[in-house]
């Protein structure tokens, strides 16, 4: 995939945690465990004595050694983010086990440090030890609930459930329902789709800023980050998110839909169009309209060839095309998927608990986003928020407070740019490593607007993630280059300039205000849009039980450049996607003309295949990790063109950030290639010594595949039934929970 407010005011809700992840557990033969997670297998298995078979470590050796490893890894982070090396770091732990209690057991973790580390990282890396998530949740003790129940589908998602009563009623500015009722009734929503939600991860690094992220157990790659002042309001946040995401299609982008929904009734939508290009090309009468096409086609560069729908592939039906209604007149305007997914990503949708929330949220973030890039692109100098100002809001102070506690400098910027926009800016400095990091939020309200800025800026990050931030910059093409915005939009983690930090602020500081109820918000938001004479196109879907909306406005709310529908659009993976699932079969022929096509293509030769032909491979295989050079690579020794494969694999070695395995594995290419190809040279001479440095297996393998006698090593063979892909297959069957509940 191109990958609320408020303090709370009620008592808590009741079950609100949710299990870290959903693991399951198969029973294989004698005493051995397969446990399943995300894409992850581990097998556990019991020694002899014990009447196992010794074949892996027991479920408790792996427990002991979580949080050796644990502990290391808090070590590692603390070294990365400070450039210390970990080469001579050695870590032991030990457990002395109570004779008489064999449940009694202490850790003892020990950590040898180089001579040259000073007094301060030594203790910073014994703090960092005592920070280890296993050791924690060790120590609060976790709580174990056993029971059997009836479905596991079904009693997982309960819990996120809770009946809301008088006694938990809290009520957020900008929400229209209670916090309770909304999580009951998203809840709801995604139960009723077979969908099992669990919470992955919780943070609460400062007072009042709370941020998870949520992800449906069957299928992980659809997940969602949430955050807010309160636990209630981030669990709001993250189900409302994924709740949009999944109305919008968005967890789908770019991805292949499988031949199933491709060849049924709809691919998207019931109510979606097809529209065939005209001769030459031609863009058919019947999608855009005139404003739109203005934006979108110019030149008359854009062909209909440019809009067909990546996640079907169906050329032969046309463009497959969505309805969304124009703002100012009313009017039904047809825009197609593929143009959508390649320029807006997921800017502009939101669910709510009415349709005028959804809209005013949608209609906020765009506005964040937009005024975002034009600040950052024009290098605007915003005026700071008065003392006097923040004091009105404590809670938001005292968060800020926290964070400048721990060495961070906070600045609290008005974005409104004169009070044009209802949008805030809270920017943290680094002294450690000398990054920024400046968060945007807006709403209607000031308060809302301002506390989205600080949560923004913390969701899912800990104290060690804000250590990779970038530096600002005084080069104003660094700043102003395109992926600069698109990197602000993922994580607004990209560049800043430094004229941003001026004291001589470009604009005067308005403690602006465009509050009232959510229906005269969304009113005013629209206002604006028409006061810049920009037009909204607007989706509505309330068919699975909750009021989503979409919002695109051309020229305002792109998150790519236009000019990618025609030089970067997703729909290359239609040139590329059946002949590579289908790799195995292609005959030599086939296979010259798909390396062809990909070096006359001059696209990046490390761009990964997941990317170009949008398939979910399970990342830990080599299928995970290909990129375009390694296929070109294998199809040149599948071809016996040697000289080619020679030339790739020494890129692939020189710029490989591939497997330590994989890596080495092309080292044995390499010099088979090398002697193959030098007419004084034996490969008998030297395969005993080639054999003992990489491996008798590796070594095969390689002669196998340099003769040509074993082709695409590593690739397990596909096809377009996506036969053996696991990871792309849930995804596809999370997809027809959508489509079911749509063809209903």
């Amino acid at each position: 995939m191109r990958v609320k407010s408020g303090i709370m005011t009620a008592t808590a809700i009741p079950r609100l945690g949710s299990p870290a992840m959903e693991i399951n557990v198969n029973f294989l033969d004698n005493l051995r465990l397969e446990a399943k997670f995300d894409d992850f297998t581990v097998i556990t298995d019991q020694p002899i004595r014990y009447k196992g078979d010794g074949s892996a470590p027991s479920p408790f050796d792996y427990f002991l050694a979580s949080s050796a490893m644990c502990a290391a890894y808090f070590v590692k982070v603390y070294c990365k983010a400070r450039d210390i090396p970990t080469d001579n770091i050695r870590l032991s732990q030990n457990n002395i086990v109570d004779p008489e209690d064999r449940y009694n057991q202490i850790f003892k973790i020990q950590v040898e440090l180089p001579e040259d580390i000073s007094d301060k990282d030594r203790q910073g890396i014994l703090r960092s030890i005592d920070r280890c998530t296993v050791k924690k949740v060790v120590q609060t003790g976790p709580d174990f609930q056993i029971e059997q129940v009836d479905s596991l589908t079904e009693d997982a998602q309960a819990l996120l459930m809770v009946e809301p009563d008088e006694a938990h009623r809290t009520f957020i500015e900008g929400k229209d329902l209670p916090l309770e009722q909304t999580i009951a009734n998203m809840t709801a929503i995604l139960a009723k789709l077979g969908m099992k939600i669990e919470i992955a991860s919780w943070r609460n690094i400062v007072p009042h800023v709370w941020s998870l992220h949520v992800r449906d157990a069957a299928s992980p790659m659809c997940f969602t980050n949430g955050k807010g002042a309160t636990k209630e309001a981030a669990l709001c946040s993250a189900l409302g998110e994924f709740i949009e995401r999944l109305n919008c299609n968005f967890f789908y982008n770019d991805q292949f839909f499988g031949e199933e929904i491709a060849n049924s009734n709809f691919v998207h939508y019931p109510n979606e169009k097809w529209f065939k290009p005209g001769p030459n090309d031609a863009l058919p009468e019947g999608i855009l309209d005139d404003y739109c096409l203005g934006i979108y086609n110019p030149e008359g560069e854009l062909g209909g060839s440019n809009l067909i729908d990546t996640n079907s592939g169906r050329a032969d039906r046309g463009i497959c095309s969505l309805p969304f209604v124009r703002q100012s007149d009313g009017e039904t305007v047809y825009f197609p998927s593929n143009l959508i997914e390649n320029l807006f990503l997921s800017n502009g949708m939101s669910a709510g608990n009415t349709l005028a929330e959804a809209k005013v949220q949608c209609l906020s973030e765009i506005f964040e986003r937009a005024v975002k890039k034009h600040i950052i692109e024009e290098e605007i100098a915003l005026p700071d928020v008065p003392q006097e100002v923040l004091a009105k809001y404590p809670g938001i102070v005292e968060g800020i407070t926290a964070l400048e506690e721990q060495g961070f400098p906070v600045l609290v910027k008005d974005a409104s740019l004169g009070g044009q926009f209802p949008v805030m800016c809270v920017t943290l400095m680094n002294p450690r490593t000398g990054g920024v990091f400046a968060s945007f939020g807006a709403h209607p309200s000031f308060e809302v607007a301002l506390e989205r800025s600080l949560t923004e800026l913390l969701q899912g990050r800990s104290f060690e993630g804000l250590n990779d931030l970038p530096p600002p910059t005084f080069n104003s093409q660094e700043v102003c280059e395109p992926n600069n915005f698109v990197e602000h939009f993922i994580d607004s983690s990209g560049v800043v300039s430094w004229r941003f930090f001026s004291a001589q602020a470009d604009e005067s500081f308005c403690e602006w205000d465009f509050s009232g109820t959510t229906e005269e918000e969304s009113a005013r938001l629209f206002g604006i849009l028409e006061s810049l004479e920009k037009e909204a196109y607007v989706a509505v879907y309330e068919e699975l039980g909750a009021p989503v909306c979409r919002i695109l406005v051309p020229d305002f709310s792109e998150v790519y450049p236009v000019e990618d529908l025609v030089w970067d659009n997703t729909n290359m993976a239609l040139d590329y996607r059946e002949d590579i699932l289908n790799l195995h079969r292609l005959s030599d022929e086939q296979l010259s003309q798909l390396v062809e096509r990909l070096e006359e293509s001059q696209i990046d030769n490390y761009t990964d295949i997941i990317t170009l032909i949008g398939i979910e491979f399970d990342e830990n295989t080599v299928w995970g990790q290909l990129t375009i050079l390694e296929l070109k690579l294998l199809i040149y020794l599948a071809l016996q063109r040697h000289e080619d494969a020679l030339e790739l694999v020494d890129m692939f070695i020189q710029f490989n950030d591939n497997t330590v395995e994989r890596g080495l594995f092309y080292r044995a290419v390499n010099a088979v290639l090398e002697i193959t190809l030098d007419e004084e040279l034996s490969l008998d001479d030297y395969r005993t010594n080639l054999g003992r440095m990489y491996g008798e297996d590796t070594l095969e393998t390689v002669i196998g595949a340099v003769e040509g006698s074993l082709r695409f090593p590593g690739l397990t063979p596909t096809n377009m039934q996506l036969e053996g892909l696991e990871k792309h297959q849930r995804l596809i069957e999370s997809y027809k929970k959508l489509h079911a509940a749509r063809a209903k």
